[in-house]
């Protein structure tokens, strides 16, 4: 951590954090679907967790979905789903079964324009599996339920420990605010048509309400 990050003390992120850590994952039991969504972020992770999940044979088509935000243009310069799709191939996904949506800026958007991606190919599928980032698959299967209704959706993610997801980001401070910030989004977004409203237990909420007190806040919604 940087001399100019703020201290998170052990009890922050070794309770706190881990409550949200462990509320914002689905844990849903995987089985075939008939295409997977890789959502774009600044996690490369999720490319290589989509590649793996198609080697094992849970889908045979795969979307990757992303433009650039702030956060990932320095990173992935031509576009979160344009690296991702590159990265899957790498490890050994076949380029004819990746379809790519190169223009979402938001969950909304992954969700709308790859339907959209699907339909021009001719893809309708039943079952739908959205990889993420592991703090990221509640409030991506609240948006996904809320704009697709008639499909069913899964959730999965890079199966890593909250201690070892820290390490391999490198900078402990943003992965709190980006805990704080989607949680907020869990719970501010079905008020705004965005998702479907997600019970968040007492433990959970308390932990959210100390983080913020506690400054944790650089991804909060603008009020």
């Amino acid at each position: 951590m940087s001399d100019n990050q703020q201290t998170i003390t052990e009890d922050q992120w070794r309770r706190q954090a881990k409550l949200i850590w462990d509320y914002h994952q689905m844990h849903h039991d995987l089985r075939p679907v008939d295409v997977a969504i890789g959502l774009g972020s600044h996690d490369l992770g999720v490319a290589a967790h989509s590649a793996e999940l198609y080697r094992s044979g849970l889908f045979p088509a795969l979307v990757f979905t992303g433009g650039n935000s702030p956060t990932t243009a320095k990173v992935f310069p031509r576009g979160e789903a344009v690296h991702f799709r590159e990265h899957a191939i790498d490890l050994g996904v076949p380029a004819d079964a990746i379809l790519l949506e190169p223009n979402a800026g938001n969950t909304g958007q992954n969700i709308t324009l790859s339907r959209e991606v699907l339909t021009v190919a001719g893809i309708t599928p039943a079952t739908v599996l959205l990889v993420s980032k592991p703090y990221m698959e509640r409030r991506s299967f609240a948006t996904a339920r809320n704009l697709w209704p008639d499909v069913e959706i899964l959730c999965a993610s890079e199966p890593l420990e909250f201690d070892d997801y820290l390490k391999s980001i490198g900078d402990e401070k943003l992965v709190l605010d980006m805990l704080v910030g989607d949680l907020q989004r869990v719970i501010e977004y079905p008020k705004l048509g965005f998702a479907i409203e997600q019970e968040v237990p007492e433990d959970v909420h308390a932990a959210y309400e100390s983080l913020i007190r506690d400054g944790f806040t650089s991804r909060l919604l603008a009020s």
